[in-house]
């Protein structure tokens, strides 16, 4: 069945690999969601130094980026539309950008402004966009109940649109993970479960915090399939992705995908990272890099095609970015605004 899928990508759900289009086009997708989370580091950093202040600057406030993790975002949303359901964690911007998100309307919310997807009252942490069905939470496991919804309402609704619910491998031993399985298999919604396994919940390593070597063991426990990518590289993800997808897009149910993906820089920005014992040869370890070496080897990819790729990524981001900051920011009088108050509740 062909899709109409996100911004920038189509794919053939089901199939067993992509072809080179595709295969370039995900390259793409993925160095533009790195040029974007370059351009925020550089700005969130710029004015908070020489004494670290979280809350200076022009994004004050926490920052987690995603740097490393772009084979999930790219291998899961290119098998969608933006009709379909996409909930994330604390960690979105690769899975916003993957699922087609507007890069201006993103990089405003990220910078507190009047023409973010929340007008600025959310941040980074709180994106959600009615265009593509994106949303997130800085609270651990929060997505899945939603997805559940989403989901059940896409079944009585007799619609083949689907949801996906994405969360790192920490938030696998929540209860809202386990309860949102539960329903999710006993109903046989269509809905895809993503663990994104950065081996590290913050500061705890996986092997401290949970009891079985893969999170994709524990779908057998609630009837449905599980998948553990291994291989953090996108065309590995795309394929289970894309069993997995067309499962729940033709009354299969739903499935567990466990990516073990790798966390390239800090949980936050200012984490020194003392804790973490796999940090040397680290950058080695880059899927960008890794994958774009694989398509030149294949002869998919060559020197004017890396060139364009990031050439088009810094005139997009350059974009968004310029668009942020001569954005308004919100008048402090109307900080209440969008917001219940218990006289409207009553009312």
């Amino acid at each position: 069945m062909t899709l109409t899928s996100s911004p920038g990508s189509s794919s053939v759900v089901g199939a067993a690999e992509p072809d080179d289009t595709q295969r370039v086009a995900m390259y793409r997708q993925m160095v533009l969601i790195r040029t974007f989370e370059e351009a925020l580091l550089r700005d969130y950093h710029a004015d908070k130094s020489p004494v670290w202040d979280i809350g200076a600057g022009l994004i004050p406030g926490e920052m987690h980026l995603a740097a490393g993790q772009e084979p999930v975002a790219v291998g899961i949303c290119d098998h969608l539309t933006t009709d379909d359901a996409v909930t994330a964690t604390h960690r979105p911007h690769h899975l916003a950008i993957a699922h087609g998100m507007d890069l201006r309307k993103l990089a405003a919310e990220i910078f507190g402004r009047e023409t973010g997807l929340g007008k600025g009252r959310g941040g980074h942490m709180h994106l959600f966009d009615p265009a593509t069905h994106f949303s997130c939470s800085g609270i651990i496991a929060e997505g899945y109940p939603p997805a559940l919804g989403q989901a059940f309402a896409f079944l009585r609704r007799g619609t083949d649109r689907i949801a996906v619910a994405v969360t790192g491998e920490g938030a696998a031993n929540q209860g809202a993970f386990h309860e949102t399985l539960n329903l999710a298999a006993l109903w046989k919604l269509p809905v895809v479960f993503v663990v994104e396994d950065n081996d590290w919940g913050i500061s705890v390593p996986r092997s401290a915090s949970t009891s079985v070597p893969s999170n994709a063991e524990r779908a057998a426990a609630y009837g449905m399939p599980g998948e553990r990518v291994e291989d953090n590289a996108v065309e590995a993800v795309w394929q289970a992705a894309g069993r997995a997808v067309d499962r729940a897009r033709n009354g299969g149910g739903p499935s567990l995908i466990e990516v073990h993906t790798l966390r390239l820089w800090g949980h936050f920005e200012g984490d020194a990272q003392g804790y973490r014992t796999d940090l040397e040869g680290i950058a080695d370890r880059d899927p960008i890099t890794t994958y774009e070496v694989s398509l030149r080897t294949a002869g998919v990819l060559d020197d004017a095609g890396v060139a364009a790729a990031k050439a088009d990524a810094l005139a997009a981001v350059d974009d968004a970015i310029a668009f942020a900051k001569d954005s308004p920011i919100p008048d402090p009088a109307q900080a209440t605004a969008y917001a219940f108050t218990d006289t409207e509740v009553r009312a």
